[in-house]
């Protein structure tokens, strides 16, 4: 019987896997594999206890996966790049969400660490726009409203680490730091200059970034994983 941390485990195994065949250039194997991953993260958080933001995980991971199918098709039109996107933006609301509902031990919002992480954020946001806006043509609209979501979500996290009191919440802000680079390097290599192994590196961060999140979650809120 697979248990929460055998399945934790196996994602890991499974994500070097696909990552070697992605950077040995077996694209039309890696292409098969991807929509296999995550599912290892959604079923290690449905097998473990009941915990108060254990939905909000679950939907992120969800719309997560469903962005990661309709994104295999992007070569095929913009149609499926938008609707990957949206799939990506309903999961880091639901992110946002489940930083929001996290159990706080304590409420340092005016602490100067936060309001440094407040305005690195901003800095981030700010400067990928201006580097991006002449560049997006038609989707102007999407990739900034992703922008400002996804810059949302991190700063839910930097609030996280200040909130929170297990150990744990350095590795959810870790993992929120991963997937805000693997969106800015998506975005700059599909709109600002093509990146050598780009594929890797989106890929990498990625899932890098959904296993700290989950497994950060799933340990903060004191389970056995």
């Amino acid at each position: 019987m697979m248990t929460s941390s055998n399945l934790m485990k196996g994602f890991l195994a499974f994500s070097i896997l696909y990552l070697a065949i992605l950077v040995l250039g077996f694209e039309n194997i890696s292409w098969f594999l991807k929509p296999l991953l995550l599912p290892f993260l959604f079923y290690a958080v449905l097998k473990t206890n009941s915990f108060e933001t254990k939905k909000w995980l679950l939907a992120a991971l969800l719309f997560s996966w469903i962005g990661d199918c309709i994104l295999l098709f992007a070569d095929k039109g913009e149609v499926y790049f938008i609707s990957g996107l949206v799939a990506f933006l309903i999961a880091h609301i639901f992110l946002i969400t489940l930083f929001v509902k996290q159990k706080s031990s304590s409420i340092h919002k005016q602490y100067k660490g936060f309001w440094m992480g407040f305005g690195l954020v901003l800095l981030y946001l700010f400067g990928m726009l201006f580097l991006l806006i002449p560049k997006l043509g038609q989707l102007k609209i999407p990739v900034e409203v992703y922008a400002i979501i996804i810059s949302l979500m991190l700063i839910e996290s930097v609030k996280g680490v200040f909130n929170w009191n297990q150990k744990s919440n350095y590795l959810v802000f870790i993992g929120a730091v991963f997937f805000v680079t693997s969106d800015s390097i998506l975005a700059f290599n599909k709109f600002y200059i093509p990146i050598p192994y780009a594929s890797f590196w989106i890929m990498s961060t990625y899932l890098m970034a959904q296993f700290c999140i989950t497994y950060g979650i799933v340990k903060m809120n004191g389970l056995k994983s």
